[in-house]
């Protein structure tokens, strides 16, 4: 994972992202990415799963 973060306290899911880290642009180049699970993750202990993609337009 780049820039993610995640908790879980009871049945609550915690999501952390640093707003002000940049990794690039995406590999069609119209965005730039700020965070990514890389696919779908397992939450741990849980039978969930987390896909998440936070990114901001390029230009």
């Amino acid at each position: 994972m780049k820039n993610v973060e995640m908790s879980v306290a009871g049945d609550i899911l915690t999501i952390k992202v640093d707003l002000t880290k940049e990794f690039g642009p995406s590999s069609s180049g119209k965005t730039i990415i700020i965070a990514s699970t890389e696919g779908n993750q397992a939450i741990e202990n849980r039978e969930e799963k987390v896909g998440l993609n936070v990114y901001k337009k390029n230009g």
